[in-house]
Order: structure tokens, then sequence, then C-alpha cells
């Protein structure tokens, strides 16, 4: 059984940051592709980033390259989501998600997914 837990959603002023972490048992994050999910209501999901257990470069939705960092850490079979320079557009119900077969960059076609966390940037 697959079961992914995400900590460190919140609240935060435009311009802080926030970590998300996302613990997963069932899973081994040195396969397939691990990534972070957003949606607001009315809205689709979007992928915003993902990292790929074998290793390459991570993808990530133009809307948060170069503020937002994806990582993992086998060791704990969890990875991260460092997002910085919050924007009030980045508040959103965040979920971590998890696939044995990497979906195409930005698709969201993921297996395995979290409860979600919620982030709620405030102007």
């Amino acid at each position: 059984l697959v079961q992914l837990v995400e900590s460190g959603g919140g609240s935060v002023q435009a311009g802080g940051s926030l970590r998300l972490s996302c613990a997963a048992s069932g899973y081994s994050t040195s396969s397939g592709c691990m990534g972070w999910i957003r949606q607001t209501p009315g809205k689709d999901h979007e992928v915003v980033a993902t990292i790929y257990g074998g290793g390459g470069i991570p993808y990530y939705a133009d809307s948060v390259k170069g503020r937002f960092a994806i990582s993992q850490d086998n060791a704990k079979n969890t990875w991260y989501l460092e997002m910085n320079s919050l924007k009030p557009e980045d508040s959103a119900m965040y979920y971590c998600a998890a696939n044995y077969f990497c979906p195409r960059p930005g698709e969201v076609d993921y297996n395995y997914w979290g409860q979600g966390t919620q982030v709620t940037v405030s102007s």
C-alpha cells in the first residue's frame, strides 16, 4: 500500500517562503517520478514541479521557475518543494504525487496522491 503524506503548508505573506515535504511509504523515491501538483477552486490541476527518481533535470511550470525548487532524499523516501518569493497567485491546495511510469512533463498523470496541504499567500 502506497501512502504519501504532505506537510509544511500554511499561510504566509507575499514574498515569503514555505517548504513542503512529502513522506512516502510503500513507494521508492529512487524510481519513477515524484511531483507537486496544485489546484485552486474552479481551475484544473497544475503540475508545479517534477523530479525523476533516476536522475535528470527536474521539470518546473513556467509560473514557478526561478522561485520553486524540488528535491528528494532517498534515504528518507521523501521529496520536498522549496517555495520562495511566494505570490498570492501561488495560493492553492498542493498535492504530492508519484508514478513509477513517468508522465510527460506537465501532464497530470500520477497514480499515487497525498491528501493535500493548503498554501495561502496574502498580499
